[in-house]
């Protein structure tokens, strides 16, 4: 009897029902829908990358014209310059050519005139550039833009402003080429120095002039 409701109570293995695949649980419209999803998304793709490949080569192009454009500006940044320089050095020979033995009055006063038309040619071609002369005289001495040679006592100019322009300076487009060469002025001995002037330079931190 105990046997019987074992085998009464001993369950029944159930047959596993089959597991359907992706494809069977789609309908064929359903893939023609992925399908073209996935066309579509490969073109784009594509289009993408069709997209990347030309604004790389257009970059690279534009990075060869910048580097022949920058070694051409190094190349012939004073072009514009020295093509306007072949004038001056047209007249020194021409100034050159002129023989001083044969008349020497003549050819001194023609050597003369040459000079003068030669400056004039540069001072043209200076404006042109932006080339500005510094010629300081009388002015007051700026460490900025002159050089102090010497300091002299001088009752006739105030003290700390220029006496007489050594050489003079030059500024290319408002920046300092070369500095004004000066002697500067300064207060006779049994006068107080001016405050802030070229001889309180080294205090301030400025270019003092050499003492003569």
């Amino acid at each position: 009897m105990n046997q019987e409701k074992e085998e009464q109570q001993t369950p029944v293995p159930q047959e596993e029902a089959p597991t359907a695949s992706p494809e069977q649980l789609l309908t064929a419209d359903d893939v023609e829908h992925l399908q073209q999803a996935l066309q579509v998304a490969q073109e784009e793709v594509d289009s993408f990358k069709d997209q990347y490949l030309r604004a790389k080569a257009e970059m690279e192009n534009v990075r060869r014209r910048a580097e022949t454009d920058l070694s051409n500006a190094h190349k012939y940044a004073i072009e514009r310059f020295a093509a306007e320089v072949l004038t001056v050095k047209d007249s020194l020979e021409l100034a050159q050519a002129i023989d001083i033995q044969s008349d020497n009055a003549d050819a001194v006063t023609k050597m003369y005139e040459g000079l003068v038309l030669t400056l004039k040619q540069l001072d043209s071609i200076f404006e042109k550039f932006a080339l500005v002369t510094l010629e300081p005289q009388g002015e007051k001495f700026d460490p900025e833009q002159h050089q102090a040679m010497t300091m002299v006592e001088s009752r006739d100019v105030e003290p700390n402003h220029v006496v007489e322009v050594v050489q003079k300076g030059y500024l290319l487009n408002g920046r300092v080429l070369r500095p004004a060469m000066v002697i500067v002025a300064r207060a006779p001995a049994n006068e107080a120095p001016v405050e802030g002037g070229a001889e309180n330079g080294a205090e301030n931190g400025t270019e003092q002039p050499a003492e003569e």
